[in-house]
């Protein structure tokens, strides 16, 4: 398998490894499972092993002490990389080819990163388990007959079956944390702010983040101290204060009892609850201290999202016309050419989305509907600061039950949508949540805990995830 980033680094800096040897690694595992995983896209096999020998040449000449010098990393398809498709998923913009970098690809460049291809993912990253993909499915590593998540499936599946160190992937509602847990894998999705969105193909820009995922906690931490901080052409980033390490003895997690209730698998909860008894009994020079906590408004955060989330779909999707960017149908007709280059760049899950977000903004539905979820949406952030004056962390299922089979929700939207019930409030407060594996299932399917924290606290997420690894 592929080496973890704190591994690789050491060896491509004692030169015990190439930077190239380790890039067509990862070719070659790309080569032996994408018939099966299709975690891909398309691979930058001739540009990433360019790169590679240009980095063993400058450690060979004794320089480029970087952070991610030689690492390679795979790219969700949302995420714009110079001179290369940049499809999300979608037949709208299957030709469309980036002409500039996105701020996270730029800082990964700078680090020493090499980029080694897009990664498959929900269509415009709406879906919960890349089934929406305008050209395939992803595989779950794990079981192929199962999904890997959404909608930064392909991102996570290529991290579990070793073919790229890490990934980046973007999260909305869950689209990395999920994913991260069904594959076994860690998703960090930072503070909204924390990582520049400059270059993301936007879905739901008031909820968009980009996260990385990663084998470890630690590859996650290294790769987020990379691409987080200020950005002059995201006017929503912030600079992230320098926060103390923490010297506390004690960190309290609190466990909310409204997430721990009907539709959590049992597996999935008896793995959660082990985590958390084995953190509270470990000792390390300091100790965990659970509490149980309430958050009164987390039952109306999922229709608070899906009321929020489509309207902002609307509007960000309405550029995609047929006539400005992306797909065109020709037609004697302007109207026309609109309703059939959409019909037919658009697949049916963002179609309905659309249709959903342009009803909710309509007149007489948008101070019934879209009012009133961002009035809900303020009591769900006062929700987690009344609840941070308790504890330092909230933990919590990543997902209600394991990886499941294909098909065994696509025909239910509804049922398809209560995959993000744990993971949507997050994005709605804007406060960072690590996913880490803390179990397996009975059929072999592995199982995530999600921390969440305060904001740009993503530290202390660390801190705990690390302490959870050490006993898996």
């Amino acid at each position: 398998m592929t080496p973890t980033i704190k591994d690789a680094a050491a060896a491509v800096a004692n030169g015990d490894m190439t930077s190239e040897a380790l890039v067509r690694k990862v070719f070659e595992m790309s080569h032996e499972k994408e018939n099966t995983v299709h975690a891909f896209l398309e691979l930058y096999e001739s540009s990433a092993l360019k790169e590679a020998c240009m980095v063993d040449e400058v450690v060979r000449t004794g320089g480029g002490a970087k952070p991610l010098l030689g690492i390679p990393i795979a790219i969700k398809d949302n995420i714009v990389v110079s001179g290369h498709l940049a499809s999300a998923a979608s037949r709208m913009l299957e030709t469309y080819h980036a002409s500039y970098d996105a701020t996270v690809i730029k800082r990964l460049r700078d680090a020493g990163a090499i980029i080694v291809g897009r990664t498959n993912m929900d269509e415009f990253a709406m879906g919960s388990s890349t089934e929406n993909s305008a050209y395939g499915t992803t595989k779950n590593p794990h079981d192929l007959s199962r999904i890997p998540g959404g909608s930064s499936g392909g991102s996570a599946a290529a991290v579990a079956a070793g073919e790229c160190a890490a990934a980046l992937g973007s999260d909305t509602g869950g689209s990395i944390r999920q994913p991260a847990a069904l594959c076994g894998v860690v998703g960090l999705k930072p503070t909204y702010g924390a990582v520049s969105r400059h270059g993301l193909i936007a879905m739901a820009s008031s909820l968009d983040v980009i996260g990385p995922i990663t084998k470890t906690v630690e590859d996650a931490e290294v790769i987020f101290n990379v691409i987080k901080g200020k950005d002059p052409l995201d006017s929503t980033t912030v600079e992230r204060a320098v926060i103390p390490e923490q010297s506390a003895k004690e960190i309290r997690i609190g466990i909310p009892k409204e997430y721990f209730g009907a539709g959590l698998h049992p597996e999935v909860k008896q793995a959660v609850e082990n985590t958390l008894q084995k953190l509270q009994a470990s000792s390390a020079g300091w100790r965990i201290k659970l509490k149980e906590i309430s958050l009164p408004y987390a039952d109306y955060a999922l229709p608070c999202y899906y009321i929020i989330m489509p309207a902002e779909v609307s509007t960000n999707l309405a550029r995609f016309d047929g006539i400005r960017y992306g797909l065109s149908e020709k037609s004697d007709d302007l109207l026309e050419v609109y309703t059939k280059s959409r019909r037919s760049g658009f697949g049916e899950e963002v179609r309905r989305r659309v249709l959903l977000g342009t009803y909710i903004l309509s007149a007489g539905y948008y101070d019934a509907y879209y009012i009133k979820a961002q009035q809900v949406r303020s009591l769900i952030k006062r929700d987690f600061e009344k609840a941070f004056e308790e504890v330092d962390v909230i933990a919590s299922p990543t997902t209600p039950t394991p990886a499941f089979k294909f098909g065994e929700k696509s025909n239910d939207p509804v049922e398809m949508y209560l995959s993000d019930i744990y993971t949507v409030s997050a994005n709605l407060a804007g406060i960072p949540a690590l996913s880490v594996p803390c179990g397996m299932s009975s059929e072999g399917l592995p199982i995530g805990i999600q921390f969440m924290g305060r904001w740009l606290e993503e530290d202390t997420l660390f801190r705990v995830g690390k302490k959870v690894e050490e006993f898996q």
